[in-house]
Order: structure tokens, then C-alpha cells, then sequence
């Protein structure tokens, strides 16, 4: 079997079509079109008129120019601001405009809008589970724009909602890479690093509808957070977190203080203390500095050892 010939029961496929790229439809001003074709309308009608009245070619000729009349307008195509059209002969493209105005082109092809205005979508609340396992609901918008007007309508069925589908798959995709919170241990996290989300969001919906001629302009995180199921749980983690932050924060002071006021008594001598004296002093400012509650004075008449 030589290397061309197809294996057995394996029906050989045609390769696929080149890929087809958008460029600009040859074209002619519309007014022009247009005053040609009232030119020969009005020129037809006069010989018909004219022919009513003395036989000879007259009505056959004006009837002939009143139908080159109406091909002509079959021709004119008007194209609004944001839209362009696709013109198409016998099924093959033949080019895009994408100049707003009247423009007259081939009577028998065939013109199909695309709009090229910039447009946005958000992709639907995705209940998905991040890097670690905990379901999490997250949604991206993106904002994109047609490019490649052949690609688009070529390329696949419908732009806008090929756009739509491949966008949540990115944000799935992106989703399940990271955690949502790194809770404290330095990894990059949907909620601690957005930008850098973003950017590989947007990374990854380029990749996925370049093909189709669109242009992704901007794309980002819209919400995130964790799943009903689990939110209070995580909830209170983060409050359980917070509050062990600011407990080590006050002792962090506390000890600070303390050490600054047995270091300016020290100095200043005004009052000489045992090491046992300053264990109970370092004790009391730590009860009154680290406590939640208002502490009451203690008036001690005697002595520490008494």
C-alpha cells in the first residue's frame, strides 16, 4: 500500500476549504447608478409614448431601456453607519463594503448585512468549581466587534451567538485554574489577583474566536463569589480569619507599648522595679491594652508581697 492510498474501510475526506479572508467589492457611486438609471427610464417612457402614435421600433426600444432602468436600481445598495455588506455572485463571495452610502454593484448578486458596531455580552451565571474544589458562581463580560466580516458569516452559523458560547467556556476554563481566595498563602486566586484573571481571560476568548473574524476589545470579571451551599461557611472562615489578623495586630502593639514603658522607666529611674515587679506590670498593661471589654482600676494599699 503506498503512502497515498487510504487504509481499508477508511473513506478518504476532501481536505477543507482554504479559509476565506475579507477584502473590498468592487464598487461604483450610487448617484451616479441612480441618475443613469431615471436617465434611461424617463428616455424609455418617452419612446413609448411616442410609438403610440407612429408604428416603428420606438415602443420595443423604450420598453428596453425601461427594463435596463430597473436593473440598474436592482443594483443600488445602501449601506448604513456600523453595518457593511457581504456581496455574493452565484454562492461565491466577492467581496465586502464597508462604506457608508449609496453604492451600486452587480444587479444579480447576491447582499447580506453584517453589523460591525462594538457589542457586549455577559455569559450567564456559571456555577463551576475553582482550583480547590469549592463551587463557586462567576460571570465575565466581554465586549467585541467583528473584524473580518467574510469569517464571520462563513465561518460558522450564527457570530453572535458563537461569540456567546465560546465566552463561557473561557470563564469555565479560567475558573477551574485558580482558587477563589488563597487564604493567606500567596497563590494567585480569582479574588486577589483580578487583573491578572482578566488578562488571561481575554487571552483565551482571542484564542477561540479569531477564527471567526471578531476582534475581542475588552473582557472582565463581572461576579464571583461562592456557591449558596457553601458561602456561609467560607463567610465565617474569612471573619475567623480577620479576627485572628487583628488579635495578632493589638498583642503586636501591646508588646510594643510594654517594652516602651519599662524602657522609659528604666531611664528616666523614677521608679526602680524587680523582675518580679515587672511581671506583674507587664501582665497588667497586657490585660488592659489586649482586652475587649473596659478594665477597672485596682487601688493596691499594701505592698507586691503582701
Amino acid at each position: 500500500m503506498t503512502a497515498d492510498a487510504a487504509a481499508p474501510g477508511i473513506i478518504a475526506m476532501p481536505p477543507p476549504n482554504p479559509p476565506i479572508s475579507e477584502y473590498r467589492a468592487a464598487t461604483a457611486p450610487g448617484r451616479l447608478a441612480l441618475y443613469a438609471a431615471l436617465a434611461a427610464f424617463v428616455a424609455g417612457v418617452s419612446l413609448v409614448a411616442t410609438g403610440l402614435g407612429t408604428p416603428g421600433p420606438q415602443i420595443a426600444w423604450g420598453v428596453v431601456l425601461a427594463v435596463v432602468a430597473i436593473g440598474i436600481t436592482r443594483g443600488l445598495t445602501v449601506v448604513a453607519p456600523g453595518e457593511a455588506r457581504v456581496i455574493q455572485l452565484f454562492g461565491r463571495y466577492k467581496g465586502t463594503i464597508r462604506e457608508d452610502g449609496l453604492r451600486w454593484v452587480h444587479p444579480a448578486t447576491k447582499r447580506r448585512t453584517i453589523s460591525t458596531k462594538i457589542r457586549s455580552h455577559e455569559t450567564p451565571l456559571a456555577k463551576v468549581n475553582d482550583a480547590d474544589g469549592n463551587p463557586i458562581e462567576i460571570a465575565a463580560v466581554v465586549v467585541w466587534q467583528v473584524q473580518d466580516t467574510a469569517k464571520a458569516l462563513f465561518a460558522v452559523d450564527n457570530i453572535t451567538e458563537f461569540v456567546a458560547f465560546q465566552a463561557e467556556t473561557a470563564v469555565r476554563q479560567i475558573a477551574g485554574c485558580y482558587p477563589y481566595d488563597d487564604h493567606g498563602a500567596g497563590r494567585p486566586s480569582l479574588r486577589g489577583e483580578p487583573e491578572m484573571v482578566n488578562v488571561q481571560l481575554a487571552e483565551q476568548i482571542v484564542q477561540r474566536v479569531t477564527r471567526a473574524g471578531v476582534q475581542v476589545i475588552e473582557s472582565r470579571l463581572a461576579r464571583i463569589a461562592y456557591a449558596p451551599e457553601i458561602a456561609h461557611a467560607m463567610l465565617r472562615r474569612q471573619q475567623a480569619g480577620a479576627m485572628v489578623a487583628a488579635r495578632q495586630r493589638i498583642v503586636d502593639g501591646a508588646v510594643g507599648m510594654v517594652e516602651a514603658a519599662l524602657t522609659r522607666l528604666d531611664t528616666d529611674g523614677l521608679v526602680e522595679l524587680d523582675a518580679e515587679r515587672k511581671a506583674a506590670m507587664v501582665s497588667n498593661m497586657l490585660v488592659v491594652l489586649c482586652s475587649d471589654h473596659p478594665t477597672q482600676p485596682v487601688v493596691n494599699t499594701g505592698t507586691l508581697y503582701q
